[in-house]
């Protein structure tokens, strides 16, 4: 009974669907695997270019792995997942090692774009079954989820170094082979556990071990990166160090055997008010929902204007009188309570149809397109940015804004929970605050004065990350979670649209030009040859442009947390 208990325990999800995250950010590799396949198949960098454009829309068009998640069990979401990187990538492997016969561009980008794409299925299936497994914890979830699909490019690097492959397209492989091996591996774990969705009293002890490991992960990773780049290792230290990497991912397993087989004396499973209800009870207690839910949309409309001015426990005791008198007059039929009109009120269930006609919605869009755009500009430019400020180890830092971006994540998940948890505030609040240490980091590459790289770095890393542990948890809160998936894969869209946006037009074509003027030749003269831009005036006005867009993507996210406020005060306050 431990043992079926241990297998139904939604922290055992949870450990299972981190694993999956820790190998499924393929996307984050591209920086090497790109000149791999730039070298075997002659390709120049405007084409690598195009592999790169094909990467991130397979990385955030995942309408197909939202409609899944709805339509069938989360295992065939994995499966399918599974597949697409399978393909993709392996037919990759096989062009470039010469094993298939050569490919025209347009192909190799249909193969980088179908094998990145998994990347959404397997994100979409941990997603859905962790936020709906932990309702009440929605912020820790995501974050600590996200983190680890951030982390995973650093991971797989550390796994390939270890198996030290003589040719560089084994690392190829092992991008086509490793993700899908787990994902199928735990597919049929990764999924709703029903009757251990209440909040347990272990939980926040549970948590905050997670978390420590998590820090922990960063650190050593952190640490092992600057060892690796600076001191030359042996091949047995370097096992060394991946045989304790993957200690510490699987350590996060000691959660759900504790819970089942030590903590909980008695499995969920046997506790009475776990049980599935009959037909009859489900039929009488979802007519009791409706008219709970009715209610509490009469509460909206019936209380003065002035309670949502008084403090909070004072607004709590007055909106449950109210609360109370209605029901009692609906009981008694003093009343007519008025049916829903117009779709469901925010904190209910939505379509994708029905959020895309809602500001809120919207908001939550442009401001992370702002926001998420310009940050994710910086992390594919920043090996040129470096560069043109004269650092020679650019790769340092896109180790270290790896790093930050996993913290963010981690970090923007945990403080938002404490928001809302135990203020009541909107979530979107946190964030306002991410944005704002975006907005410093983009003005300190502006200025470009001594040492200001790496405090930009850090605060881009941090904001960046924080953007994907706080809008899903939102979005799952003001719009449901009956249709989560589709809505969190809309809103993906928003990170490539930014980025082309600031990248595609704004910060190369800027580059480009501030290029020309330094050689004194116009472009035309120069073909294929890439352009060279040294000085902070590279990339001086494009971090002006994406300092002040950060600025209107606060204003956004100040603006939703002003309107959604009541919303936030239902949903955590407490009476």
């Amino acid at each position: 009974m431990r043992f079926r208990a241990f297998l139904n325990n939604r922290w055992l999800v949870f450990v299972a669907a981190m694993w999956v995250q820790s190998v499924a950010g393929v996307g984050y590799l591209f920086g090497s695997l790109s000149p791999v396949i730039k070298l075997s198949l002659g390709y120049n960098q405007r084409q690598i270019a195009s592999l790169g454009v094909a990467k991130d829309l397979g990385d955030s068009v995942g309408f197909l792995a939202g409609s899944l998640s709805e339509k069938f069990p989360l295992w065939a979401t994995l499966l399918v997942g599974a597949l697409k990187n399978f393909v993709g990538y392996g037919w990759v492997w096989l062009v470039v090692t010469g094993r298939s016969p050569p490919l025209p561009l347009w192909a190799i980008c249909i193969l980088i774009f179908i094998g990145t794409n998994g990347e959404t299925y397997f994100n979409t299936a941990a997603l859905v079954s962790c936020v709906q497994n932990f309702p009440k914890s929605r912020g820790p979830i995501v974050g600590i989820l996200k983190g680890f699909a951030g982390l995973s490019g650093a991971i797989l690097t550390q796994i390939y170094t270890m198996v030290h492959a003589p040719d560089h397209a084994g690392l190829i492989f092992m991008v086509a082979i490793g993700p899908s091996m787990v994902a199928v591996g735990l597919m049929f774990i990764i999924r709703p556990v029903k009757g251990h969705r209440q909040v347990r009293p272990t939980d926040q002890s549970s948590f905050m071990f997670v978390y420590s490991i998590c820090l922990l992960l960063a650190a050593y990773l952190m640490g092992v990166m600057l060892v690796e780049d600076l001191v030359e290792l042996s091949h047995s230290l370097i096992v060394l160090f991946t045989v304790i990497l993957l200690f510490l991912i699987l350590l996060p397993l000691v959660v759900p055997i504790l819970l089942s087989f030590h903590f909980d004396t008695k499995s969920p499973l046997e506790e009475p008010f776990l049980f599935e209800p009959t037909k009859e009870e489900s039929s009488k207690s979802g007519e009791f929902k409706d008219q709970h839910e009715v209610i509490l949309s009469e509460v909206e409309d019936e209380k003065p204007r002035e309670v949502d001015l008084l403090p909070a426990m004072e607004r709590q005791k007055r909106i449950a009188q109210l609360q109370a008198r209605l029901f009692q007059a609906a009981a008694e039929g003093a009343v007519r309570v008025k049916k829903k009109r117009g779709g469901p009120r925010r904190g209910e269930d939505f379509t994708l149809t029905q959020a895309l006609i809602k500001a809120d919605f919207w908001l939550i869009f442009f401001s992370l397109l702002l926001g998420s755009g310009s940050g994710l500009t910086v992390i594919d430019n920043l090996g040129q940015m470096s560069q043109s400020l004269g650092y020679d180890e650019t790769h340092i830092f896109v180790s270290m804004i790896s790093i930050w971006n996993f913290l963010g994540r981690v970090g923007g998940g945990y403080f938002s929970e404490i928001i809302v948890r135990d203020h009541a505030y909107p979530r979107p609040v946190a964030m306002a605050v991410a944005q704002v240490a975006m907005a410093i980091g983009h003005f300190l590459f502006a200025v470009a004065w001594p040492g200001t790289m790496y405090i930009g770095t850090l605060l881009i890393g941090l904001g960046y990350g924080a953007h994907w542990a706080i809008v899903p948890a939102a979005a799952s809160e003001l719009f449901g979670l009956k249709n989560f998936g589709a809505l969190y894969n809309f809103l993906t869209i928003a990170n490539p649209a930014g980025s082309l946006i600031f990248s595609g037009l704004i910060a190369s074509s800027i580059y480009d030009y501030e290029a020309e003027k330094q050689a004194h030749v116009p472009r035309s003269y120069l073909a294929d040859e890439p352009l060279k831009c040294e000085g902070a005036i590279c990339f001086f006005a494009s971090s002006l442009i994406m300092s002040g867009l950060c600025i209107v993507a606060i204003i956004l996210s100040l603006i939703l947390v002003y309107r959604t406020k009541v919303v936030y005060a239902h949903l955590y306050g407490r009476a």
